[in-house]
């Protein structure tokens, strides 16, 4: 029986991101992999999705442009949008597996070991790998990582068929544009698809939207901006709506909503996506077997990615902490780190820069307001639209603000950020850090930032905080703001 220091089963980015940091102590390491390396980090997630918005973003721009300047329509069509996809997909993995084909040449092969396979828990410390062909080897492991992933989740009451009503997983089977189609969900997936597919300009979405506005978790200033744009690419949002039926009529979707008020429709569109969350990829694992303890939604119970079974580990999706890429690497780091000894503390969650890829594009890190009311902390709240940063004149898109969230006290100490609109995702890891520094806005202040670039923006917010901004707040009343929450009201900032 082989033996290995550690076995992690999932090559997607939480497994693969273990795996290279147990090289870097010399570790053996196996990593067992059913299909491919990536994981829905790469495949119908992450990076695929995100080259479908940047793709659809390019021809809404292109198209908007052409109007502007007297010129016709362009076409291009939805197989080659979805070929272009593939190639990156395929660009990416490519990396990754080159990579770790010249580490298992380099290195001793009982060093590093890639094995294609289904991988499961069969004994203390024992892992069973089942191979394509059916046969199969058992390996002993000091160590064992599990980093599986998620998928879809699908509803009991909705046929999904990958075809006609499909997850994020089917939509790249789609051979051309649908003349229309509905989204089951305007969480951040969900809203994502109903941008892109919008963005292309070929098909008529509608999106279902529980509350009367999508995107409950996030701050309602946010949420306007989004919604306006995406109801002004053609997005139906169905407000205050709960679907009571779906089904496939005639080859094509048709559905009922029944709204707050009590009266129902019914809708026909040619296609429908389900976004409604993703659940752990957990069957055939062999939790079981060892006692490995699960939540009451399926996902594995751990503590700082130690489970109840010493020497078995849970990264990524598999855990309930945020199912993102870079929290993922950063769960499989840790692991690693933990079973060497040397971290430095439990992970902190608190300055995970996340990214929602929606039209504008829209960025943030740590507090925003709602989460900041909800915990009963006061702050200090400023911010600035586009229209006062010259970058995003000179870019001819004004849509968006940034907001930075303090303490209300002298310190004012930053708890967090949301930046909606052009280079959103470039302006936020600077306050990401000064959060996990617990530092106040001073460094922020003072920062030179370049010109012109939209972060200049960043840089007055923290001006504004300390009254010395550039633009005074209390002349551009429609474009600044900078006030105070405390006692379930806003104030001035004298």
């Amino acid at each position: 029986m082989n033996t290995y220091d550690i076995c992690i089963i999932g090559g997607g980015p939480s497994g693969y991101a273990a795996a290279m940091r147990a090289l870097d102590f010399n570790l053996s390491v196996i990593l067992i992999e059913k299909k491919r390396l990536g994981g829905a980090g790469l495949h119908q997630g992450a990076l695929s999705s995100k080259t479908f918005w940047e793709i659809s973003r390019t021809i809404r721009n292109t198209r908007q442009n052409l109007k502007k300047f007297g010129h016709g329509e362009i076409f291009i069509p939805f197989r080659a949008i979805v070929e272009e996809v593939h190639a990156a997909v395929g660009e990416r993995e490519k990396i990754l597996q080159d990579h770790l084909d010249q580490i298992n040449q380099s290195l001793n092969h009982n060093n590093c070991r890639q094995a294609w396979g289904l991988g499961s828990l069969v004994g203390k410390n024992q892992v069973k790998i089942t191979f394509e062909d059916g046969s199969s080897e058992e390996i002993w492991a000091r160590n064992i990582i599990l980093a599986t992933g998620s998928r879809p989740r699908f509803l009991p009451n909705i046929p999904i068929d990958e075809n006609i009503i499909v997850t994020s997983d089917g939509l790249e089977n789609w051979e051309e544009y649908p003349e229309s189609m509905v989204v089951v969900g305007a969480g951040v997936i969900g809203c994502e698809y109903a941008t892109v597919m919008s963005n292309l300009g070929q098909t008529r979405v509608f999106l279902i939207d529980k509350a009367d506005h999508i995107l409950p978790f996030e701050d309602e200033d946010l949420v306007q901006v989004v919604e306006e744009n995406l109801e002004k690419n053609g997005v139906v949002i169905h407000r205050n709506s709960s679907l009571t039926r779906m089904e496939i009529v005639d080859g094509q979707v048709e559905y009922e909503l029944e709204y707050n008020d009590g009266h129902k429709e019914v809708f026909q569109v040619e296609k429908a996506l389900v976004s409604v969350g993703r659940v752990p990829n957990v069957e055939g694992l062999g939790l079981e077997l060892l006692g490995v303890a699960q939540t009451s939604r399926g996902y594995i119970d751990d503590d700082d990615s130690a489970t109840n079974v010493p020497g078995i580990y849970a990264v990524g999706d598999l855990t309930a902490d945020l199912a993102l890429v870079n929290v993922g690497e950063l769960e499989g780091r840790h692991a690693v780190e933990k079973i060497m000894g040397v971290n430095k503390g439990e992970l902190n969650y608190e300055n995970i820069s996340t990214i929602m890829f929606l039209n504008p594009e829209t960025a943030g890190v740590g507090m925003n307001e709602q989460q900041a009311r909800d915990k009963g902390v006061p702050y200090k709240v400023v911010s600035i639209d586009y229209s006062c940063i010259p970058r995003a004149i000179a870019m001819r898109d004004h849509r968006g603000f940034f907001k930075i969230l303090v303490t209300d006290d002298d310190e004012m100490r930053i708890l967090g950020m949301r930046a909606i609109g052009e280079h959103a995702s470039s302006a936020i890891q600077a306050v990401a850090l000064l959060i996990s520094m617990e530092k106040g806005i001073d460094e922020l202040s003072e920062l030179i930032h370049p010109h012109p670039s939209i972060i200049e923006g960043v840089q007055e917010c923290a001006r504004m905080l300390k009254g010395k901004s550039i633009l005074k707040p209390e002349v551009f009343t429609h474009a600044l703001t900078c006030r105070r929450f405390a006692n379930g009201a806003y104030s001035g900032i004298s």
